[in-house]
């Protein structure tokens, strides 16, 4: 990087630069992008500054100091927290969802031209941890988002308890005599721990969708987000849950590790999962699956082992799936399971035949192709919400409480509806009679 375009550039040095160069086509230097564009910059740098109230992030509002102690802003000082906290700000300033979005856009586009002009190392605003607290713009209200009812945790759970059961059915059926026992080229040893991979694999999905299910966590706290090269945001390992204390450390979108919690229902299958296959507890809780991702980790793993000759190598392949292989063998922890790849095990489970067959008998409604991970966390908090009020769920969810009164803002509506009902019913003959 030339010392032009450092990271200890004031950000304001680059303003005019990167209007001009989005300044042009027919809008010109004087379009309404390029004001429009002008004005937004400002206002993150003024905010940076601590030269506006931010009840956001500080109480009182008045009482926000910025991101600085000084009075310039360089691109040393930015990273995916400040973004964050900026769009926190954004969304709680009183703007409309559409108004809100469209003010961070101007910031994130500045933010990825910059990137890319070698002034900042990644385009932090558009990182999932800084747009997490900016609203949703599919046109819906808060209460017509993807949240998982009850009957869908029913029937999704309720899936994967049987393909468990059965895939230990078929473990528990293939007998070994003890002379096989552990010999690569014996075809029952092989059928044996291929079934034993299949149960490995049912088990992993079934953790998956109770953790989704009941635990409120983002999908980027518990599986890897690739497009966050950074500590924490590459899946939860096993040393992080703690069966004791029902709970497991994660990497809050504060980026603080904190505690989270594991409901009962979530404690017997992922305790059944870890049991399947014994691994190190530096491994991912959930591991990738890839076939060549795994083939070319195992392959290289054994050589290192000092199992130098191929022949050798594909010998003990040959006799067990490369998970199991990778584990038995001692091999460093294969690579993670992606927020992407946990979205078509969702995906996958839900238009498999035999859980279709059963939504269209329930003639079963769901607002999306299939459940989310996001209509999952969304549902925990329906049900917090409900049960225990906005600043349990809140403290559960890990965010604050204003946040949660807006994203469930319909059941405080349905709730005030319910009150005013009762109140007419107590002084109008018209309502009393309904």
């Amino acid at each position: 990087m030339t010392g032009r375009r450092s990271v200890e550039t004031p950000i304001e040095d680059t303003f005019t630069k990167y209007l001009t160069d989005k300044g042009k086509g027919d809008a010109g230097e004087e379009g309404a992008y390029r004001t429009d564009g002008e004005r937004e910059l400002n206002r993150f740098r003024r905010w940076c500054l601590g030269k506006t109230a931010d009840s956001a992030n500080a109480s009182p509002a008045e009482s926000w100091a910025g991101v600085v102690d000084g009075d310039t802003v360089r691109f040393a000082d930015l990273d995916t927290t400040v973004f964050s906290d900026y769009a926190r700000y954004l969304s709680t300033a009183g703007y409309a969802a559409s108004t809100v979005l469209t003010y961070y856009a101007h910031i994130a586009s500045w933010c990825g031209w910059a990137h890319a002009q070698g002034y900042l190392p990644r385009h932090y605003a558009r990182e999932s941890d800084a747009e997490d607290p900016l609203p949703e713009n599919d046109g819906r209200r808060p209460g017509d988002q993807q949240a998982w009812e009850p009957i869908h945790r029913d029937l999704v759970t309720q899936f994967v308890d049987r393909r468990v059961s059965e895939a230990f059915d078929e473990l528990g059926a293939i007998e070994v005599p003890h002379t096989d026992r552990g010999d690569p080229e014996s075809e029952l040893w092989q059928a044996k721990q291929r079934a034993r991979f299949k149960a490995y694999q049912r088990c992993r999905e079934q953790a998956l969708v109770y953790v989704v299910a009941y635990t409120g966590l983002r999908g980027s706290e518990f599986l890897s987000a690739p497009k966050e090269d950074r500590e924490g945001r590459d899946g939860v390992r096993w040393r992080d849950v703690s069966f004791a204390d029902s709970s497991v450390t994660v990497f809050r979108k504060s980026r603080e590790w904190k505690e989270a919690s594991l409901p009962e229902p979530v404690i017997a299958p992922l305790k059944r999962y870890a049991e399947v296959l014994e691994v190190p507890d530096s491994w991912p809780v959930f591991t990738t699956l890839h076939r060549p991702s795994l083939a070319s980790h195992v392959t290289s793993g054994l050589a290192d082992a000092g199992l130098d000759d191929d022949d050798a190598i594909e010998r003990v392949r040959a006799g067990a799936p490369d998970l199991i292989v990778a584990a038995e063998h001692d091999l460093d922890a294969p690579k993670p399971l992606t927020t992407d790849g946990g979205r078509s095990i969702m995906e996958r489970l839900w238009t498999h035949d035999a859980l279709a067959e059963r939504r269209d008998e329930l003639d079963l409604s769901l607002d999306g192709d299939y459940l989310e991970l996001h209509g999952g966390r969304r549902g925990v908090g329906e049900v917090l919400v409900r049960q225990f009020g906005y600043a349990a769920a809140a403290r559960y969810l890990d965010n604050s409480e204003e946040q949660v009164r807006e994203a469930y803002q319909h059941i405080e509506a349905a709730e005030r509806a319910d009150m005013a009902t009762e109140a007419f019913s107590q002084t109008d003959q018209r309502v009393s009679d309904q």
